[in-house]
């Protein structure tokens, strides 16, 4: 009787060590104590939650957040960071085009020079990963991949620790995960991405598993449902599993997707007048970015939107011109249309890749893999307007001021956001890990 009131009094005396959690966990001691496995599993995530500490909570200034990812490897020197007065080898085939504010911007963003005044410029941003795959781990999660554990993405965090909304998924990829990068990591799968399953660009595009059959009425509809919980819950009386748990997560999401008008309204493009999807561009750009808005627009707090291939190792000058228009004549856009709503106050827009490319072109005329400085933009959600932080060299090849790294992007954007990167993540099998490992606040960029 004394050892029953130490478990259901004070039973983080119990699990104060893993030898003890062994021993617990043996059939004899369970059944002594009276305890089934799915109360003793509870018992250990009560003894999780009760062992971390409190957490600072911050108050959010962006709502949502939109993710541009332009894969392959941006260059900086015909994007965000030209440098106009350096010698052709490495200022590259573009002029630049000098911008609102004074700033100048590669010879492609024509209209993107037109809202500078809208945005923040970051041109410091630096790692030490020339590979494409850590490259992209290191902007999806913030953290340098490791062989021992995989870190969740972005969208996987602001999921776990903020929810849903309106029936919506809180991440949704568009148009799918381009690398495993963008998912869970080590947290439950059931936090990964929501993925459309077609391109928004595409003639007659429809969100894979949107809609329920079309033999299936609303109350069969129901039936099926309450059947399939039936199920789920003698299996969540039997055993616990991420598999179990996050399988029973999605089938609640799709279930709310399917029953909610508003929630498939959300991803309806055809509701937009054709005026302003002419406007964003009928491609791939223009299409996706719209989406995106529309998507945070109705509650989702994560967009991880990707467009292009910029792996440009040879004739950088073709590759641009074929795809860096469509992308000025989106984001552009889509900043102005988030202004002219009064959401980008809410809405934090983030564009970034991998990393940047050398400063000088080469052989091929291109430019290879260069992870030492390049740039990212972000614009809304709480940071200044018109406004660069941090330099680089007179050629682009190292950083001169104000070197940033991806925890401390990471860092901000959790902040403005509201989520305190500082927190510990408690999962089973994992030790608890930092939201951000290190890493500091850019209060330079918040407005």
């Amino acid at each position: 009787m004394k050892m029953h009131r130490l478990c259901t009094g004070n039973h983080s005396n119990l699990f104060t060590t893993a030898q003890g959690r062994r021993d617990f966990l043996q059939v004899g001691a369970m059944a002594g104590l009276g305890l089934t496995l799915p109360q003793m599993l509870k018992l250990q995530a009560a003894e999780q939650t009760l062992a971390m500490p409190a957490v600072e909570t911050f108050r959010p200034i962006a709502t949502s957040v939109i993710h541009i990812y332009l894969p392959g490897g941006m260059a900086q020197h015909e994007s965000w960071d030209p440098k106009p007065f350096a010698s052709p080898d490495y200022r590259g085939p573009f002029s630049p085009v000098k911008g609102v504010t004074g700033e100048y911007v590669g010879g492609q963003f024509v209209n993107i020079a037109k809202i500078l005044d809208k945005i923040t410029l970051i041109r410091s941003v630096t790692h030490g990963e020339a590979a494409h795959e850590r490259g992209t781990h290191n902007m999806f999660t913030g953290y340098r991949p490791s062989p021992a554990i995989k870190f969740p993405s972005f969208g996987s965090i602001i999921s776990h620790e903020q929810g849903s909304r309106n029936n919506l998924p809180p991440y949704v990829a568009v148009p799918g995960m381009i690398a495993p990068d963008q998912g869970s990591g080590y947290m439950s799968s059931a936090f990964g991405p929501f993925a459309l399953g077609s391109d928004p660009a595409d003639k007659g595009f429809t969100v894979r598993d949107l809609a329920s059959p079309k033999d299936i009425d609303a109350k069969r509809f129901e039936r099926r449902r309450s059947l399939l919980s039936s199920v789920d819950e003698h299996f969540r009386t039997t055993e616990k599993s991420d598999g179990l748990s996050a399988m029973d997560n999605f089938y609640q999401a799709a279930y709310s997707l399917i029953s909610s008008q508003k929630a498939r309204e959300a991803f309806n493009l055809d509701a937009e007048p054709a005026k302003l999807r002419d406007e964003y561009g009928r491609n791939a750009a223009g299409q996706r970015f719209l989406l995106s808005r529309r998507l945070v627009e109705a509650g989702v707090r994560m967009v991880s939107v990707n467009f292009g291939s910029w792996d440009h190792h040879s004739n950088i000058k073709g590759a641009f011109e074929s795809q860096a228009p469509q992308f000025d004549v989106a984001f552009a856009r889509l900043i102005k249309d988030l202004d002219e709503r009064g959401m980008l106050d809410t809405t934090l827009v983030l564009v970034s890749s991998e990393f940047g490319r050398t400063p000088r072109i080469n052989s091929t005329n291109g430019r290879d893999h260069y992870p030492r400085v390049f740039s990212v933009a972000m614009a809304g959600g709480g940071v200044k307007k018109g406004f660069v932080y941090g330099k680089s060299d007179a050629l682009g090849g190292e950083p001169d001021e104000n070197p940033v790294g991806p925890e401390d992007l990471a860092r901000t954007m959790y902040r403005l956001l509201g989520i305190n990167a500082s927190k510990r993540i408690v999962v089973e099998n994992v030790r608890p890990v930092d939201i951000v490992n290190g890493g500091r606040l850019i209060q330079e960029v918040i407005a």
